[in-house]
């Protein structure tokens, strides 16, 4: 994945810039983005990108994710959906519905 090699210049009070294409690939950009420090024996410094939503959960907190999830959320409170005693009538219902709408039974 990685094969970015470059220097960052250590500007006053310790501050360092990463390169912008780091900062996106990375989605360093976002609030609440941090760099893991690790400093090793042999004398390298690692940095690792973190979120505080894990990068592959981040699909999850994306607004059309969330539009729908808050529309879910709507359908239940108002009682739009059906409850299933057990697998079987939930995959029986799933095979009516992908029949078609004339065939479907609510």
């Amino acid at each position: 994945m990685g094969n970015f090699r470059g220097y960052a210049a250590i500007q006053g009070r310790g501050t360092v810039a990463l390169p912008a294409e780091l900062r996106k690939k990375y989605r360093l950009d976002e609030p609440g983005a941090q760099l893991e420090i690790t400093e090793r024996n042999d004398g390298v410094i690692e940095l690792r990108p973190t979120l505080p939503v894990p990068v592959d959960e981040i699909w999850f907190w994306n607004e059309g994710h969330q539009a729908a999830e808050r529309e879910a959320e709507a359908d239940v409170e108002a009682g739009r959906h059906t409850t299933f005693d057990n697998a079987e009538s939930f995959l029986a219902h799933l095979d009516t519905l992908a029949s078609g709408p004339s065939e479907a039974v609510e």
